[in-house]
């Protein structure tokens, strides 16, 4: 059993001056997903090296799936760290660990040294000379290929010894914390979970926001939106997840506004009132799911029509994505199965028959003025009643 893992990341070895506030993200983002197991696992940083240490017993695969939830990690070096006491005791531990780790020893292999500490007195050359001569006296059925082996064996001398020879990928991206927060508006379909996810790959923390029309869509939709929420917060950490009544609105809107128009329409009053939480949580942008052409709500006209009522920009990671791309990426974060159970959400049950797919903004202007009467009483009704879920 490992009792160590090197922590690798990569975008973040460039941030310069910043550098040190990505590190420390990192460290604490992945020191809150290793909490949440046994262990007692201790994730600290020195030049250059992440480590997450475990003080007690843990599984193996529980620590590595809750690592590879983290953003930023873009590998998981299962290692051992040993004091240095010596060449010798260093070429026995490495021994050991291949008889531990490498049953059968029919491989290639090459070893990889880095001193990055001056003062050891061989240099990385002669460290990987003498080592995987070592290597081939005690198993003779390895074999040195330095160009295309079968295992590397790493060994980093630094203030301890780090020895490791496997790398299970992590989801890469940025840590969730360094790049603002925006708000998700989160649907009970395919496309809104993997935006969200997508964006908080950039280091972007994200709320959101769902809106529930009952009795037009049942309790059973509300649970589902709930249940993707907290797999996109596997990788996002925290949100508030804000559940907006939205039945009097669309209801007000299916009464007052010719049907071609109601999907339009109630999309502009969704961003509405997305961006007032976003505004409440000093959110720095709004997130979609949308995608040109996939529905006629996504045509380039609907979504500038959409656009237009917001003060704040409108981020919408699968723009450019066609549906199989998106449902990839779904499957790939587990959301895809949540997604597709049965149950309708709002926008799908007052759909229009034959929706307008270019709008023009002043008739839809015009058609939103007979709404005056009531709907500034109705968004103040649905943003005040609106149910704050705590997720993760």
């Amino acid at each position: 059993m490992f009792k160590s893992f090197l922590i690798k990341y990569a975008e973040i070895g460039i941030k310069g001056k910043n550098r040190y506030l990505f590190e420390d993200a990192l460290v604490n983002n992945a020191q809150s997903a290793l909490d949440k197991i046994d262990g007692n696992f201790a994730v600290t940083k020195e030049y250059g090296r992440i480590y997450a240490t475990a003080n007690a017993e843990y599984d193996f695969d529980e620590a590595v799936d809750a690592l590879q939830h983290v953003f930023g990690i873009v590998g998981i070096c299962p290692m051992v760290q040993i004091e240095d006491n010596g060449f010798e005791d260093l070429a026995l531990q490495v021994i050991q660990y291949i008889d531990e780790n490498y049953p059968d020893k029919k491989f290639t292999f090459k070893v990889m040294a880095r001193r990055a500490r001056k003062n050891y007195p061989m240099d990385s050359m002669e460290i990987n000379a003498e080592l995987g001569g070592r290597i081939l006296d005690t198993f003779p059925e390895t074999k040195v290929d330095v160009h295309n082996p079968e295992v590397i064996f790493n060994v980093e001398i630094r203030n301890h010894i780090n020895i490791y020879s496997k790398t299970i990928p992590g989801p890469g991206g940025m840590p969730v914390g360094t790049a603002g927060k925006a708000m998700l508006l989160l649907s009970g379909g395919i496309d809104s979970p993997v935006a969200g996810w997508m964006t908080a790959k950039r280091g972007v923390s994200v709320d959101a926001v769902y809106f529930h029309a009952p009795p037009y869509t049942s309790e059973r939709a509300k649970q589902k939106v709930i249940d993707l929420a907290k797999l996109v917060s596997k990788y996002a950490g925290p949100m508030k997840l804000y559940v907006v009544n939205f039945t009097d609105i669309q209801m007000y809107i299916y009464d007052k506004c010719p049907h071609d128009e109601l999907t339009i329409i109630m999309r502009r009053y969704m961003m509405k009132i997305a961006e007032y939480f976003a505004k409440q949580e000093k959110a720095q942008g709004l997130i979609t799911g949308e995608s040109i052409g996939q529905v006629a709500s996504q045509t380039m006209q609907s979504l500038a029509a959409t656009n237009e009522v917001c003060t704040m920009p409108v981020f919408r990671p699968v723009i450019a994505f066609d549906k199989q791309e998106i449902v990839d990426i779904a499957l790939k974060i587990n959301t895809y199965e949540t997604s597709i159970l049965p149950y309708e959400d709002c926008c799908t049950t007052f759909v229009a028959k034959h929706p307008v797919t270019k709008p023009n903004i002043n008739m839809i202007k015009k058609s939103e003025a007979k709404l005056a009467e009531k709907i500034d009483h109705m968004f103040e009704e649905a943003v005040n009643t609106a149910q704050v879920i705590e997720i993760g």
